[in-house]
């Protein structure tokens, strides 16, 4: 979830209707999608009609008042981006939708039952592929696309982690279709941002609708930092502090995410560190404080591998610590989430996961995945590039919605050059068809709109394992627009997981 990167502009509302209309008054829901708040019929789905009834009630003027209320508390609070192409510098406003995302309790159960199923999966993966190896031998998974994976790590072969868990937090991404029906997009199993906005989201909710929570009961998110911590202290290595010390380890306020990394830290009540701050001795990790060095238990870590540890991956990393994948190796801390846990959301092999799933758990797969071609394989590849004007093509490693080709909305000579990309270097891209992703009511400058959205949940997995309810909901600011990513000028909602 980048700030920093976001080039999209929040244009003033330019509306051309009374004030006093009501702020549904006229909706209509996208032809093809499924909108999560209205039937075909524009009428509110029955979970949905208390907010639609409450919400409704408000006229334009009204909910412009809010809306600028919100704004103020997002200044206040310093959730604001900066667009680098602008050389005036100005800070912009992070863009949030005031129209909340409801998800009903029985749907939201089976959604938790799924993420909890995927995740225990995609640890066992990530034991076996560094350890027998068993999914690879019996050819349920090609052994060429996990040991030919940039996110393989052969420094992680027979090492199994403080705690046994790889993944301790993983955002995975969902979309609804035409049909009403979720499915995964794609796993987040190495640094996952986003969760702070999701948090900070409900706080200017609860500001700005204090009523609307008195009369409709939304499950809470405030517990996320505590959940986390919590999680992160039950790995903690043999030999560990009690309680454990865990600090956050960021690359600096030069990161996009910077913002999200001093939130979590201050609400979890940890240390937030540079590399600088640690040091390793005895292959044991120190804090450097005032009263001297004290033992580091945990690292949620907020880097990537390769800039973890110049001793053993990028020798030109200033952002990591020397010496601390020998300390990691040695059991004396934990990092989450492990070293190596980028060849479960490897694009090549997420499509796989449902087998994964069938294989470790002898379960049939509760979320499904999109259809996907993995252009490594012969077949794949020639119908990707016989229907390139129809697909999504993605690169493998990479996130923020870069890289990629919108087939159906692409030109003859975009096309021409991705075909060029695919036969060079095949491995490096999968494809799949359009998903029509569901439409929520968004206000735009013409007024309530339907736009697309996506949902990230989040899952902590410890001793045990627990998933945020609801999630980061990321809405496309423009029409027809089917990129939500913040980097691509995205904006945010609240999520609301109802109570039964």
């Amino acid at each position: 979830m980048s700030l920093l990167h976001s080039p999209q502009k929040t244009a003033p509302p330019a509306i051309a209707f009374s004030d006093n209309r009501k702020i549904f008054a006229g909706y209509h829901p996208h032809a093809s999608a499924w909108d999560e708040l209205f039937d075909r019929a524009s009428e509110p789905h029955d979970h949905c009609s208390p907010l639609v009834d409450r919400l409704g009630q408000l006229a334009v003027s009204q909910f412009m008042g809010r809306r600028a209320s919100a704004d103020l508390a997002f200044i206040n609070q310093g959730i604001t981006f900066s667009v680098y192409s602008d050389q005036r510098g100005v800070e912009k406003i992070f863009p949030f939708d005031l129209v909340p995302r409801p998800i009903p309790a029985s749907e939201w159960e089976i959604l938790e039952a799924g993420l909890i199923q995927r995740i225990r999966a995609l640890n066992l993966f990530l034991y076996d592929v560094y350890h027998d190896q068993r999914i690879l031998k019996e050819n349920v998974v090609p052994s060429d696309l996990v040991l030919g994976s940039k996110g393989y790590r052969k420094e992680m072969i027979g090492f199994a982690p403080p705690g046994g868990v790889y993944v301790h937090i993983c955002g995975t991404d969902l979309i609804r279709d035409a049909h009403g029906q979720f499915v995964v997009l794609e796993d987040n199993g190495r640094t996952p941002s986003g969760v702070s906005y999701v948090l900070e989201n409900r706080t200017v909710m609860k500001k700005v609708f204090p009523h609307l929570f008195q009369d409709i009961r939304v499950r809470r998110v405030e517990e996320y930092p505590h959940r986390l911590r919590e999680a992160l202290s039950s790995v903690a290595p043999y030999g560990a502090a009690s309680p454990p010390c865990v600090v956050l380890l960021s690359p600096g306020p030069y990161n996009s995410a910077y913002f999200e990394h001093s939130f979590l830290a201050r609400h979890m009540g940890v240390e937030l560190v540079l590399g600088p701050d640690l040091v390793v001795h005895n292959d044991v990790v120190y804090l450097k404080t005032t009263r001297g060095p004290q033992r580091v238990d945990v690292i949620y870590r907020r880097l990537d591998d390769d800039f973890l540890d110049p001793e053993t991956f990028r020798p030109d990393s200033l952002l990591g610590v020397p010496g601390l994948f020998r300390a990691y190796r040695a059991g004396n801390v934990t990092l989450a989430n492990a070293v190596g846990t980028g060849v479960a959301d490897d694009k090549a092999v997420y499509p796989y996961v449902e087998e994964m799933i069938r294989f470790y758990l002898s379960e049939d797969a509760i979320l499904k995945n999109v259809p996907t071609y993995i252009c490594a394989r012969p077949d794949d590849l020639k119908y990707t590039l016989d229907h390139l004007e129809e697909l999504v093509v993605k690169p493998v490693n990479e996130s923020g919605g870069y890289g990629m080709l919108m087939g159906p909305s692409s030109t003859a000579a975009q096309r021409a050059d991705f075909a060029e990309k695919l036969r060079e270097n095949p491995r490096n891209y999968i494809s799949q068809p359009v998903v029509t992703l569901s439409t929520c009511p968004t206000w735009t400058e013409d007024g309530m709109a339907p736009r697309h959205v996506d949902l990230r949940p989040y899952i902590i997995t410890g001793e045990s394992t627990w998933v945020l309810p609801g999630g980061l909901t990321r809405t496309a600011l423009v029409k027809g627009s089917l990129v939500v990513n913040s980097s691509q000028g995205g904006g945010s909602k609240d999520t609301w997981v109802l109570e039964k």
